[in-house]
């Protein structure tokens, strides 16, 4: 059996509405941290506050040219280099940006770019480095750097994947990286050494070989929780933030055969949840014991989308194979909720599609809409009703593998061979811009204080007119 292109690399994203906007539940503490974290100018974990992928505390650029070799650069803030290969997204606290990246011994490390379906391992035979590299926000100048792990890889990766697709997650007085097979780590700001747990060999596996670990971390209080969906023996657990001890662990065999999501912590309605992506089940566990709370069944047979809160509803989303779903749950759903073609919502769904989801990136709801990037296409749908409003090709050779962000009353799309295609939030399709990079990307942007910051295939780059605080 083949493998479509870009299979594996896992990274694994105005005018106001006329329709009223969805009715939210009460208000949740979920929202309410995302909203002053993103206040705070921070973008804390993967895709930044509640892993909504929304900034909105500043005027945000519509052009850029990024490129090293252009003869007229513009908009860019700086570029930092950054060794070895990961498709780690960075995260920002305060006035530091934070990478995660893996550098073999002798510096180089092979990554396939453009298209290519096969089934291929990368020789990964060598010692790596694991380090977490820490930015000044204003600058570009790098602070400190803390090695992580070091070793022979212990499960292969997919030659479009890397050794560091995991983000880094913050809470403001720690750093967690979540290295799979190489192990949970925790740090301190300043990069000292907290913790660390041994997972055993986490070996995200398909067609013979490794893929390569791609979910991050989630925090939430004192808690860190972990999706490590090896097909040998796939589980979610949570951990305490503080000592790394952990406090519950759900065996999902018979549940999920693979993954690379995220997990999604949402606090609504008066409990806590875990929401997990998954083939054939996408799961919600409470997050005191791990008790199973609602489950969706089938669904796009390579899961990589994060699920995420949105209007007041859980969004999750995947594809490849016969089904692409989109999935809007009401947060107190309970038990088995699984949607139909004939019935696309129910009790607990407000509504869903069989075909519209996306394969790499996480789908990004901003002003009432849902915005999808997916191989070389733009999509968007209504989030209160479902109705695919459009879907229009981006440009040849164009591959939205990093997740789309947005704010400012724009959607930015970043494509893997270094172009970012900036739309307009409406309800039409409106390219606004396309704006290169210089180096390929697959990782998703950050945004913090009118910057956005990009960790492309070498470099870590800060686009925008200027930092509303220079991060001092």
């Amino acid at each position: 059996m083949s493998v479509t292109p870009y299979l594996l690399s896992l990274f694994a994203l105005v005018a106001p509405l006329a329709a009223p906007p969805l009715a939210a539940p009460p208000a949740a503490a979920t929202s309410a941290a995302a909203t002053s974290a993103a206040q705070d100018g921070h973008w804390p974990s993967f895709r930044g506050p509640g892993g909504s992928g929304v900034c909105d505390d500043a005027a945000l650029p519509v052009s850029w040219d990024a490129d090293p070799e252009s003869e007229t650069p513009s908009g860019v803030l700086w570029r930092a280099e950054v060794p070895g290969l990961g498709h780690s997204s960075p995260i920002v606290w305060g006035d530091r940006v934070y990478v995660c990246t893996a550098v073999p011994e002798g510096g180089v490390a092979e990554l396939m770019l453009g298209k290519g379906g096969q089934p291929t391992a990368a020789n990964d035979e060598r010692p790596h480095q694991w380090l977490i590299l820490c930015f000044h926000k204003g600058t570009g100048e790098e602070l400190w750097r803390r090695v992580v792990h070091e070793g022979v890889p212990r499960a292969t990766r997919h030659e479009k994947a890397t050794q560091a697709n995991s983000t880094l997650a913050c809470d403001g007085e720690r750093l967690v990286a979540c290295l799979g097979s190489e192990g949970l780590h925790c740090f301190d700001l300043e990069g000292e050494r907290l913790w660390r747990k041994d997972l055993g060999v986490v070996d995200i596996s398909k067609y013979g070989i490794g893929w390569g670990y791609a979910s991050s971390p989630a925090l939430h209080g004192d808690r860190v929780v972990i999706a490590c969906d090896d097909p040998k023996r796939p589980f979610v657990a949570a951990f305490q933030l503080s000592d790394g001890e952990e406090v519950w662990r759900v065996d999902r065999a018979g549940i999920c055969e693979r993954s690379w999501g995220t997990p999604f912590v949402h606090a609504s309605e008066g409990r806590t949840q875990v929401v997990v992506n998954g083939w054939p089940v996408v799961a919600s566990y409470d997050l005191e014991d791990g008790a199973e709370l609602w489950r969706i069944e089938g669904g796009g047979d390579n899961p990589i989308p994060t699920p995420f809160a949105a209007d007041g509803h859980i969004v999750v989303a995947s594809a490849h194979g016969p089904m692409s779903p989109i999935y809007m749950v009401r947060p107190g759903a309970e038990g088995n909720i699984t949607p139909s073609k004939r019935e696309p919502s129910n009790a607990g769904v407000l509504w869903s599609t069989t075909r519209g989801g996306s394969y790499m990136s996480t789908p990004v709801v901003y002003r009432g809409i849902v915005f999808l990037g997916s191989s070389s296409m733009a999509s968007a749908f209504d989030a209160r009703t479902g109705k695919r409003l459009f879907k229009e090709r981006l440009g040849p050779n164009t591959a939205v593998i990093a997740s789309p962000v947005a704010g400012d009353g724009k959607v930015y799309l970043t494509s893997e061979e270094g172009t970012v295609h900036v739309l307009e939030a409406s309800r039409d399709f409106k390219v606004l811009g396309t704006c290169p990079l210089g180096e390929p990307c697959f990782a998703t942007p950050a945004i913090s204080e009118g910057a956005l910051f990009f960790r492309t295939t070498g470099s870590l780059v800060a686009v925008g007119a200027r930092l509303a605080s220079k991060g001092d």
